[in-house]
């Protein structure tokens, strides 16, 4: 019950007395067809695992079991993941939210009487300010040269960060990736990228990233396999017969926190940490969250703004302002407020310099 592996039947030819494709679908369980309608392989993997985990906590064996749940059933899962497992407030939304979906499939076709969910309260959550860790632009810059240049490996983990740290893609994203992705779109070497939801998109890429691509895949010979896995597994795991895999997007953040543990930032971070830094530091430099938004491939812009990591705005710093103050006293003038209004401080050459420097 509630398998993401499993494969909706092929049609069957002929064959007297023998069940024809509609008739096998119909005893698909409904809840496996909720499941296998989800685009994202990252997605059924987890509504999946969130179920199970709701049917374990509650001791649901059966579909008949599943559509008799109510209110109660799902207020004691919360309160036991809020209680008990002491689980991030984050973490319980997204179980209730899939719970949420999965029941509302149900009653759309005649499986449920209704939703249970949208009786029960979900935790509060920040929605200013997300929690996944950044990289100040000096870790950054260590992690993108901490692999070696002279092993195929290490050519591949410099790709993979920089693609990470300087392009701001999903793990998911890196993994999806293709020989044939890399291009280039007037002039300027760009990625071809599958986004959620299966929207594809083009992004000019820093020169760097794709230098290290092509060092990559000049070392590891694949440069011509136009549509295979751009980034490919070095151990084969007893699948030699395969030699087109690619990375699974767990392998990408284990890369991530390898280089990371390296520099002793050993706790909290993953390869969405590279996202985070990515949007801060693009911020940071300058960007318009507009333009940020859609490098990132968000809908949302308050998406986006949740990997800012900037933590406050000069200008109402109490630093900055002595800043004024310091400058002005080297040039004789004073302090007015109307002086220090005229002249912003991220319009002054020294302050653009830093604001737009590259790491």
């Amino acid at each position: 019950m509630m398998d993401d592996t499993t494969n909706l039947p092929t049609p069957i030819v002929g064959g007297r007395g023998r069940l024809s494709t509609v008739e096998q679908l119909a005893d698909i369980p409904e809840e496996t067809i909720w499941l296998q309608k989800q685009k994202s392989a990252h997605t059924r993997r987890t509504y999946r695992l969130d179920m199970q985990h709701f049917m374990r906590t509650l001791g649901i064996t059966t579909p008949a079991e599943l559509g008799q749940a109510d209110h109660k059933a799902v207020i004691a899962w919360e309160r036991y993941m809020r209680e008990t497992e002491r689980a991030a407030a984050s973490t319980i939304r997204r179980r209730l939210a899939a719970l949420s979906s999965l029941y509302k499939h149900l009653v759309r076709h005649g499986h449920a009487a209704r939703n249970p969910v949208g009786e029960v309260e979900r935790p509060a959550i920040n929605r200013d300010e997300g929690t996944t860790l950044a990289f100040s632009k000096t870790q950054a810059r260590k992690v993108l040269d901490a692999p070696p240049e002279d092993t195929i490996a290490g050519l591949r983990d410099r790709a993979i960060l920089s693609v990470g740290l300087q392009v701001g893609l999903r793990r998911a994203e890196i993994a999806a990736l293709k020989v044939g992705d890399l291009h280039q779109n007037r002039g300027y070497d760009s990625l071809r990228v599958a986004r959620k939801g299966g929207r594809r998109d083009a992004l000019a890429i820093n020169p760097q990233t794709a230098a290290r691509i092509r060092a990559y895949l000049e070392i590891a010979g694949h440069g011509a396999d136009v549509d295979g896995p751009l980034f490919r597994p070095l151990k084969h795991n007893g699948k030699r017969h395969d030699e087109r895999r690619r990375m699974d997007p767990d392998a990408i953040d284990r890369v991530v926190r390898k280089y990371a543990g390296e520099l002793g930032l050993d706790r909290g971070y993953s390869a969405h940490s590279m996202r985070a830094t990515f949007i801060t530091t693009a911020l940071e430099n300058g960007g318009q969250l507009e333009d940020v938004q859609k490098a990132a491939g968000h809908r949302d812009p308050g998406t986006t703004k949740l990997y800012d990591r900037r933590g406050y705005n000069p200008e109402k710093r109490p630093r900055a302002f002595s800043l004024r103050i310091n400058v002005h006293a080297q040039t004789g003038s004073p302090p007015s407020m109307a002086t220090c209004r005229s002249v912003p401080m991220w319009q002054r050459p020294q302050v653009r310099r830093m604001l737009f420097a590259g790491w």
